[in-house]
Formats: C-alpha cells, structure tokens, sequence
C-alpha cells in the first residue's frame, strides 16, 4: 500500500456545503452503469472495510459538465488518523484503461458511504495531484435516509494567509442517465429490502400493473380536459397523442393471442432453464461421487 504524502493531522477538516448554482458552474453527468459497478463493488468488499472507493474515468464536456461514464476499486484502508491507498495499482488499472479506451480519462473519484468525512480530504488531495479539480461522487449503500442518495462535490480550500485551515466540499448538481432497462434495477436498489430479484413473469405484470395506472392518470386527465375542470395543455396533447399513433392497430382477439404467445415463450424459456440447472446439478454430483471411487 502507498499512502498519499499527507495526513488526517495536517489536511484539516472537511466542510460540507449544500448545492448553490451561484457557487459553481459545475455540474456531473453519470451513467447508470457507474453506479451499478460501485454497489457491487462494495457488495465484495472485504470484511474488515466499511467503505470502498476508486477512480472516476469519462471527460469534460465543452460545458464543462464532468460526463462520468467508467470507474474501478483502488484498494485502501483507513484508521483514524490516515488512510493509504494502493496507488500502484491505481496506475496499472489506468493504464489499462487507457489502452481500451484512451478518451475515458480520470475526472474525480468515489465513495460508499454517506456525505464527506474527514479521511475524504486526504483522498481528494491525492486525486488533485492525479487531474485538475476532480469530482467526488458518494453513493449512500447503507441507506442512512431511506434511499440510496447519490450526490457529487468539487473540492476548495479554505485559508488563513499561508495556513491552511479546511477543506470545502460543495455539492453540484448531479443528471443520472438511464435507459429503460437500467431504470428497473435503479429502482430495486433504491428500495431497502428486496427479498429476490422478479423473473421475467413478475416483471412483466409488475410493468403492466404501472401501465395500468398511467392510463387511468391519462384517462382522468383527458376527462378533466374535456370537461373544463384542467386548462389543456398541449405538450401533454402531443405527447398522448406520440403515445397513441405508436401503438399497433390489432384488433382484441389478435392482442390477445400475441400476449399470450409472450408468456407461453417465457415459461418455455423458465422450464428449460430450470431443467438445465438441474441436469448441471446432477452432473456435478456425478463428477464427485466418480473422484470419491
């Protein structure tokens, strides 16, 4: 492990400040995929670690937006009064990325947990040496509020002539980009207890039950519209009527025998698997009874 040349004594204290669009034109863009990778990172976390941290790759946008769209672990560990980072291994995995992608450069670095605390500064300083002004982005896997808060900062220093006194950490405004497909397991993480993962069928009628919903929301609308109690709105117009002309012409009958085709495809597909577990299963406990003779 190598540490960076600083310690918890002398890099003073962190202060958190909230979001102010006056104070920063900073703001950061992350992909879902980042967010992800870091909730599993801190799944395999060793035992000993309550945190796990790492590097941040993407670029800068021409608006200056820190576009977040990669990251990795760096091993470390923390005591109260220092905290060492593997830097070596922090390089080699850089440069490893580099050689896939070399447009994905260091932005800033992350963390589980939540909010800043005081060893965040020792890393921050590390990572300044690393690229101009970086990012820090913490992701709250312990659900300190209910959720999964996911928040992003920028880093100053707070002095007094030549001492130096705190560390600011100011929040920026953070766009979560997702897909669809990402949205369904944002959502699993953002709740605090999920017994099991939906298969295919309890996703599809989880989604058709939130489909439901929304057409009563449009039905109601719609109504209220017709009959004066809501002034109309005509983005929503156009985007109910984008809904409606997207949808296929089937007829009822023809609807029906196309879901149910759907379904019976996914119990095949629920059956198979099931019997290729099983054989699996078998097989490995034949390959063990064949070692034992």
């Amino acid at each position: 492990m190598a540490a960076p040349e600083t310690s918890a004594r002398g890099a003073g204290p962190a202060l958190l400040f909230p979001s102010s669009s006056s104070s920063s034109s900073t703001s950061a863009r992350v992909e879902a995929v980042v967010v992800f990778t870091i909730c599993d990172s801190f799944v395999r976390r060793p035992d000993q670690a309550e945190r796990v941290i790492g590097t941040l790759l993407g670029s800068v946008l021409p608006d200056g937006t820190v576009h977040v769209r990669n990251s990795y672990v760096v091993p470390h560990s923390e005591s109260a009064d220092q905290v060492a980072l593997d830097i070596e291994y922090h390089h080699n995995m850089y440069v490893s990325h580099q050689k896939v992608n070399p447009k994905e450069v260091i932005v800033g670095w992350f963390s589980t947990g939540f909010g800043v605390s005081g060893g965040s500064t020792l890393i921050h300083e590390f990572y300044s040496r690393e690229v101009q002004s970086p990012i820090h982005l913490t992701v709250d896997t312990g659900f300190t509020m209910g959720e999964a808060s996911i928040k992003a900062y920028v880093s100053s220093n707070l002095s007094l002539g030549d001492r130096h006194l705190a560390a600011q950490f100011q929040e920026i405004p953070l766009d979560l980009k997702m897909l669809d497909a990402e949205k369904v397991g944002f959502e699993l993480l953002k709740s605090t207890i999920v017994e099991k993962l939906p298969n295919d069928l309890e996703g599809m009628e989880s989604s058709m039950q939130k489909l439901y919903l929304l057409i009563d929301e449009i039905y109601k609308y719609s109504d209220d519209v017709v009959e004066g109690r809501v002034a109309g709105d005509n983005k929503i117009g156009r985007f109910i009527a984008d809904a409606v002309s997207s949808m296929p012409k089937l007829s009822p009958s023809s609807f029906d025998r196309l879901f149910n085709d759907r379904i019976q495809d996914n119990l095949a597909l629920v059956y198979l698997s099931s019997i290729t577990r099983t054989q699996i299963a078998v097989a490995e406990k034949l390959n063990t009874a064949a070692q034992v003779l």
